[in-house]
């Protein structure tokens, strides 16, 4: 396709997924999108781990990498270790949620196990650690950077600029997207409220035109559109508003290759657009997810307000982990508690297929698009 994000990355098809599965990545960028790999969740090992194996099945096929480097967050300062972001921890948060596993009929959690494992994913939110993350990342023949919540660090933009990779950054506002061009970003993944994972309150069919327009005077960089984007004529749709592409996250969750439980595929099969939450119960920063009693449970009155990133994380995640467990042994108040984060395009999201068939009726459904408003004009 004629865009300027085929011809930045080198790709077929301006269609970029995001996904914490490698599976996921290497399907859609072997169908001629890019996969972009989130790496939130992983040590400096294991993503090492990771692109190695994703770099022997691609065999030189682009694909991208995903990281969370916050402008704000707790226990980023010098000095403070883990078991001092554990600490900051009250006891009130962790209560509440041991009595809603007990609520659900779980009552043999030992969640400080599972909130030391996820204190290990979450160092790489800290500087020091996202550098040793984009040293891993560089080493690897990746295409593309890209990080959420904030301006991407100084150290993320050199990288970029010395081994000629673009660096992405997702924006849910106008004013957002001006800071971003100005730091010097080189793309722009302009996030509706819609989107699933971390996300503003603007709707996409407003924020996808308003960026484009507002960075033009500025810089005019490559825009990405996001948000309750799972099909090709949403995507044609958004790329008629100025968009030279779509990133995307949610349809991708319910192929076999994803990686949440099966009971959780199930859920989202059988959802609707109007069962997802905007919440800030699993991060600490408003995230739209499947709703469920556990989503109901933080946003009740007098539950604890959610507290900042990562803390949110270190109370939630341990929980969810041992819900997702007992869950896949068929748990049932375990089975009701369960969720994940997806975004409103849910509602369409309605049959289970394969990542790369995915990606083929992107291709159909955008040029059926196409034809359809070929056909209004005329000769």
């Amino acid at each position: 396709m004629k865009s300027r994000i085929c011809d930045m990355l080198g790709i077929e098809f301006p269609l970029l997924a995001f996904s914490h599965c490698r599976d996921v990545v290497v399907a859609v960028s072997k169908a001629g999108g890019m996969g972009v790999f989130g790496a939130v969740r992983y040590t400096p090992e294991q993503l090492e781990e990771e692109l190695s194996w994703i770099d022997d099945q691609l065999d030189g096929k682009p694909y991208g990498v995903d990281l969370i480097v916050p402008s704000k967050a707790e226990g980023r300062d010098a000095g403070v270790t883990p078991e001092m972001v554990l600490g900051m921890l009250p006891d009130a948060h962790k209560s509440f949620s041991d009595d809603l596993l007990k609520k659900f009929g779980m009552t043999d959690a030992d969640l400080e196990d599972y909130r030391r494992a996820t204190l290990l994913t979450t160092e790489n939110l800290r500087n020091a650690e996202a550098t040793d993350m984009l040293d891993v990342a560089f080493a690897h023949p990746i295409r593309l950077i890209a990080n959420a919540l904030g301006v991407p660090p100084r150290a993320m933009l050199d990288y970029g600029k010395a081994h000629g990779v673009p660096v992405a950054a997702l924006v849910g506002a106008k004013e957002h997207a001006l800071a971003q061009v100005s730091a010097g970003v080189d793309i722009l993944v302009a996030a509706g409220g819609e989107a699933g994972g971390h996300c503003g309150e603007i709707s996409t069919m407003v924020l996808i035109p308003e960026v484009c327009e507002a960075i033009k005077p500025v810089r005019d960089v490559p825009v990405l559109a996001a948000g309750g984007i799972v099909t090709g004529r949403q995507m044609a749709a958004a790329m008629a508003m100025g968009a030279d592409g779509a990133w995307c996250g949610s349809v991708w969750l319910t192929t076999p290759e994803a990686e949440p439980t099966p009971v959780v595929k199930q859920k989202l099969l059988a959802a609707t657009s109007r069962d997802t939450v905007r919440s800030r119960c699993r991060t600490g920063k408003p995230s739209r997810q499947l709703r469920s009693p556990f989503t109901d449970a933080w946003e009740a009155e007098g539950a604890p307000e959610a507290l900042p990133m990562p803390l949110q994380s270190l109370i939630a995640e341990p929980t969810m982990a041992h819900v997702d467990k007992l869950a896949q042994s068929g748990h049932p108040g375990a089975e009701d508690l369960s969720t994940y984060w997806v975004g409103q395009g849910v509602g369409l999201m309605n049959r289970e297929m394969s990542a790369g068939a995915v990606v083929q009726e992107f291709k159909e459904d955008f040029v059926r698009a196409y034809e359809r408003l070929t056909d209004l004009i005329g000769d």
